[in-house]
């Protein structure tokens, strides 16, 4: 296979973070509107089997996906046509088997988080992971021959469906969330089409020859990271299990809407993981290497900050108005978890995982994840028997995450054996703080100058001021925002 072509890696991740930022703004819109047609109970009973879904997801697409970005650079275009059809195949026996277990177990699943409402939202819900499953993978298989614009506009197109499909049956039919799973379904069938169309994009004209690799060495590569990816869903299912329990569908309801990752940061911490991890398989191949890898890391990580951060910091002032916006003010509570959840997006930016993978440190991966999943249910369980606060467990989990990725940076570093010093800009982020405080301090000034009562109003202005006095007065504190946009714009 020809070499991967890294100076092109800004325009990947473009592509990748808007095919990504569109999942994530679809999503937000979709639960936007459905808290206005349901009623809090339901609209809860509608999250906890998302909930379901997405905890189980990660146990039965048994890491397959990762195998794209990891092999494929690795092997030539007509033998990776060979790996992806045979792995698309592992994914449709596996979603086969997730259906069944949603079918027969949703009465189970319904006791243990006491709704029995739930059981019948699973059964008409289970056919959709047999339809979805099979999709996966495409982030690797399009970002690994530099195809991601085919991504954003795959992910769009099927978002747009998605949500299409969900919303107009509860608006116009009926106003039930057995509706909404209809209208999955129905995009659900489309999408599996249109991915199995997308994934044959990069092999057009291409004869299939059967690869080395063999389903064996296939599963010694993922099943490894099914450990960690149980243990990361462990993790991030502990605080939905022990809210959803302790304290019902409406707290549960108040909880999904508020604890959630901003999109856009979403959109650059997935697009990153997205387009570097198959760059650094190459690249660990050769020790001559390791210093374009470290340059390139230094690079991503900074280029995220400057998009990152700025985002974070004006919307953790704004939360309350933001929440108010999306989903009225009988979700004002909201806001309060999301202020906790953007802490975790001031170290997420360390995407350290395709820095691990690729060096083949999958073992370290899982036990990474499993001493924190350990951790999650233990703590989490106390914080229920000691605090009985879902406020204090939200923190809880986000302290963990942010623990766990500094360890997991700190550790990609002694593997590499580059010292910290040389992967983290520490001059660079500490500029860029100073000067977000300051415009935020300007920002508040004003507010108390000129107090603005509509929230979208408010919003709309602070954001306009926001953006002009952190663009314009950067490069007085040596920070250049600019730069993220500069590759675009030389081309």
């Amino acid at each position: 296979m020809a070499g991967i072509n890294k100076s092109s890696n800004s325009y990947q991740a473009l592509w990748a973070g808007i095919g990504s930022l569109s999942s994530f703004a679809l999503a937000i819109v979709s639960a936007a509107v459905l808290t206005r047609y349901f009623d809090k109970t339901e609209y809860g009973t509608y999250r906890q089997i998302l909930f379901v879904y997405n905890s189980m997801l990660v146990v039965f697409s048994a890491q397959l996906p990762k195998v794209f970005s990891y092999y494929l650079p690795k092997y030539s275009l007509d033998k990776g046509k060979d790996i992806v059809n045979r792995i698309t195949l592992l994914l449709f026996i596996s979603g086969t088997l997730f259906s069944a277990f949603l079918f027969f177990g949703s009465n189970l699943i319904a006791a243990i988080l006491k709704n029995t409402e739930l059981a019948a939202g699973l059964k008409y819900f289970s056919p959709i992971p047999m339809l979805l499953l099979p999709t996966l993978g495409l982030q690797g298989i399009l970002s690994t021959y530099r195809k991601t614009k085919y991504l954003a506009f795959y992910q769009i197109s099927t978002r747009v469906l998605m949500l299409l499909f969900i919303v107009v049956p509860v608006v116009f039919i009926e106003n039930s969330y057995i509706f909404a799973i209809y209208g999955w379904m129905g995009a659900s069938i489309l999408t599996l089409f249109i991915a199995l169309y997308v994934k044959s994009l990069p092999f057009k004209g291409v004869v299939k020859q059967k690869s080395e690799l063999s389903t064996r060495k296939i599963l010694n590569y993922s099943l490894p990271l099914v450990g960690a990816v149980i243990a990361g869903m462990a993790i991030k299912s502990a605080d939905q299990f022990f809210i959803s329990r302790y304290f019902g569908a409406e707290v549960f309801a108040e909880f999904s809407n508020g604890f959630i990752p901003i999109p856009v940061v979403s959109m650059v911490t997935s697009a990153t993981s997205i387009v570097l991890m198959p760059v650094f398989s190459k690249l660990v191949e050769n020790e001559n290497n390791l210093e374009e890898l470290t340059t390139l890391w230094k690079s991503a990580l900074m280029k995220s900050a400057i998009i990152i951060y700025p985002l974070v910091f004006f919307m953790f002032y704004h939360a309350d108005s933001i929440i108010e916006i999306l989903y009225g003010v009988k979700y004002a509570k909201s806001a309060t978890y999301f202020r906790i959840a953007m802490l975790v997006n001031l170290f997420n930016i360390i995407v350290f995982s395709p820095l691990l993978l690729s060096l083949g440190k999958s073992k370290f991966y899982s036990l990474l994840n499993g001493v924190g999943a350990v951790l999650a249910w233990i703590v989490g369980y106390l914080i229920i028997l000691t605090f009985n606060n879902p406020f204090i467990l939200a923190a809880w989990s986000v302290f963990l995450s942010i623990s766990m990725v500094v360890f997991g940076f700190i550790s990609s570093s002694h593997y590499l054996g580059v010292s910290l010093n040389k992967m983290i800009p520490t001059e660079q982020f500490f500029r860029l703080f100073m000067h977000l405080i300051l415009i935020l301090t300007i920002l508040f000034g004003l507010e108390y100058l000129f107090s603005i009562s509509n929230s979208f109003l408010k919003l709309s202005v602070h954001g306009f001021v926001y953006a002009a006095l952190v663009l314009l007065t950067g490069k007085y504190f040596g920070v250049d925002y600019w730069m993220v946009f500069k590759p675009f714009l030389n081309k």
